[in-house]
């Protein structure tokens, strides 16, 4: 028990004896002036008292606060998913919700008026962590409802940023644990290939999937699995992060679907592992594509998964236009192409490729090589289909897409 103040002694033995009523009254009174004296002598005066100055109202500006403090992302709410549907009306919107191409109003405008209901990485990741908050303040603005929002999942991270992990006590997540042996400054400085066998990159792929799903994303693809995942079935580890994004999602009681660009595999075990495969056409400046398993334009074999090597041993199968940036790519030799060859090969390919029960996902956003000289979008390095800039292929895309 904590000891007395010697104060509160002498009142409490006032409570207890007994004293004639004049005195005790005069007693009291004495007291009383003390207790007064006391408090006026340890009260500051009024000049000491600091002024704040503040530009409105204290109770509007709580008002305020607590409203920022509720204020919640926007939650794009699931959809039923349709791989008929994402075969033949799907679309590559790559970046849109990152902010590719530095034209996000004219971008939001096109996907507006566009019949695509499948944005094949809307949400991209290469070499950078999604930006979550700003992809929930882009997908309020795209008024579509039905549309099956993707991520694309890098094979690529940067080492030198950090990104919080506000699920875990030790704070930020730490990229350099996620590296594979000898890959860094593999994408360029500062980068590297991660690997499912690092901890670390198992818990921030969690992480994203979940927040993803949390904002209403339901496709995802790994980008170049083989990297990613190079003890593949040894291992069973990517088995083990679908099965867990597949049960997150269950229960949160919405569908997704899973792909991976999956090269040359053909292990079908594993290749049926994931809801689709992804890739290129391979496509040449005629505006054809080869039929051989192999593209070849180059030495080592760039796998064409439509090929029944691959294909026949996959759950499903889309392709588009591929870009990595270089002049011989897909989206690069689609560019150059004059309006009119642009329109005949979108319409050859489409309809050859749905018809064969694959799907082909057509060009509304994409990376260029800078120095194409073709069409483009707002930045010489990026296409954009819209008819705000010079490509204007929007139309043609809005009519093969509207015919399915």
């Amino acid at each position: 028990m904590w000891p007395e103040k010697k104060s509160d002694s002498f009142f409490a033995s006032l409570a207890f004896k007994k004293i004639p009523s004049l005195a005790g009254i005069f007693i009291v009174a004495l007291a009383s002036l003390a207790i007064i004296f006391l408090v006026k002598k340890n009260t500051p005066p009024p000049f000491d008292i600091e002024v704040v100055s503040i530009e409105k109202p204290l109770q509007e500006a709580d008002q305020e606060d607590l409203a920022e403090e509720e204020e919640e992302m926007y939650v794009y709410p699931p959809v039923p998913i349709s791989m008929k549907k994402i075969k033949t009306q799907g679309c590559v919107a790559d970046g849109i919700l990152s902010s590719y191409g530095k034209d996000t109003d004219n971008s939001v405008d096109m996907i507006n008026r566009s019949n695509c209901i499948y944005l094949h990485r809307a949400l991209e990741t290469w070499a950078d962590a999604p930006n979550f908050e700003k992809a929930s303040r882009i997908m309020e603005r795209i008024q579509k409802p039905g549309l099956v929002y993707g991520m694309f999942i890098a094979e690529a991270i940067k080492i030198n940023k950090n990104y919080p992990n506000d699920k875990d006590e030790d704070g930020n997540f730490d990229f350099r644990k996620m590296c594979r042996q000898g890959s860094e400054n593999a994408w360029g400085e500062h980068t590297c290939k991660p690997e499912l066998s690092s901890k670390e990159y198992r818990k921030y792929l969690t992480y994203i999937t979940r927040r993803a799903m949390d904002l209403g994303i339901q496709s995802f693809l790994f980008g170049q699995i083989y990297y990613q995942d190079y003890e593949g079935p040894k291992k069973d580890r990517m088995k083990k992060v679908l099965e867990e994004m597949r049960a997150y999602a269950k229960e949160k009681k919405m569908q997704i679907i899973i792909g991976a660009q999956t090269g040359t595999i053909i292990d079908e075990n594993y290749l049926r592992l994931f809801d689709y495969i992804e890739g290129g056409v391979g496509m040449g400046d005629d505006g054809f594509v080869e039929e051989g398993p192999c593209w070849s334009h180059l030495e080592s074999c760039w796998a064409l998964l439509w090929h029944d090597r691959y294909a026949s041993r996959a759950n499903n199968v889309l392709l588009h236009f591929d870009w990595s940036g270089l002049m011989f790519d897909d989206m690069s030799v689609f560019a150059r192409m004059e309006k009119h060859k642009r329109t005949e090969v979108l319409k050859r390919l489409h309809e050859y490729f749905t018809s064969k029960n694959m799907g082909f996902l057509l060009p509304m956003m994409a990376t260029i090589n800078k120095d194409n000289d073709g069409c483009r979008g707002p930045k010489k390095r990026f296409y954009s289909a819209s008819n705000e800039y010079t490509c204007q292929d929007e139309g043609t895309i809005n009519a093969i897409l509207s015919s399915q």
